[in-house]
């Protein structure tokens, strides 16, 4: 406030920090991330143990209940993936000698497309905090939306879609993925970047075309 200047705070996960930052969204732009909105614990370290450490860490369905209120108030502006691709082997260690995180960049857009098949969000939400939302805040220069003479980075989906997310499907190479081996409505089936397609049903399909993101003042 003293400075004027805006701030974008990442991974917020309690209830606490969205009761103390609601009074100041006139310079504050937030994130959440897909493990936060769907995880909750003690279940998750039950389930994946050390796999489910991450920095803030998964937290109580009490916290997850506040942030799923704060997005639908409107305060939320980014989901984010958080991804951070530690291997099986770094993750079995003995806490607190193992590495915080998890793998979320495949698993981002379908974990958020689960959450519409149960009716928790709106596709326009969806679209909302993964993609006009962060190149509004970054500036991004005609990227963002379907729109005449924008850049044409951009994912088709199929909202019916409904398998199990599977070992073999996990194209990190980590390995893993929290999400394995659970059941999941919606996924992205061709992925279109700069133009050029990327990703169709499943297999990368070329390297994406390279080009600069330029920003608006």
């Amino acid at each position: 406030q003293e400075v004027k200047r805006k701030i974008h705070i990442l991974h917020v996960s309690s209830s606490r920090e969205m009761q103390f930052l609601s009074d100041y969204k006139n310079f504050t732009t937030l994130e959440l991330t897909p493990q936060h909105l769907t995880l909750t614990s003690p279940q998750c370290y039950k389930k994946l143990g050390s796999l489910a450490q991450m920095n803030p860490p998964i937290r109580s369905i009490y916290h997850k209940r506040a942030l799923w209120k704060a997005l639908d108030s409107g305060m939320v502006d980014v989901i984010g993936s958080d991804h951070a691709p530690h291997t099986l082997k770094e993750k079995k260690g003995n806490y607190p000698f193992t590495p915080s995180g998890m793998p979320g960049v495949q698993t981002m857009l379908p974990v958020m497309l689960d959450h519409l098949s149960k009716e928790r969000i709106k596709l326009s939400k969806i679209v909302e905090l993964l993609s006009t939302g962060p190149s509004k805040i970054y500036k991004m220069f005609k990227r963002g939306k379907i729109k005449k003479d924008y850049i044409a980075s951009l994912t088709i989906v199929d909202l019916n879609l409904k398998k199990k997310f599977n070992k073999k499907d996990i194209k990190s190479l980590c390995g893993w993925s929290p999400f394995e081996n659970n059941v999941i409505k919606g996924w992205p089936v061709i992925t279109i970047i700069n133009g050029s397609v990327a990703m169709k049903y499943g297999q990368l399909v070329r390297r994406p075309k390279v080009q600069e993101i330029k920003y608006s003042k």
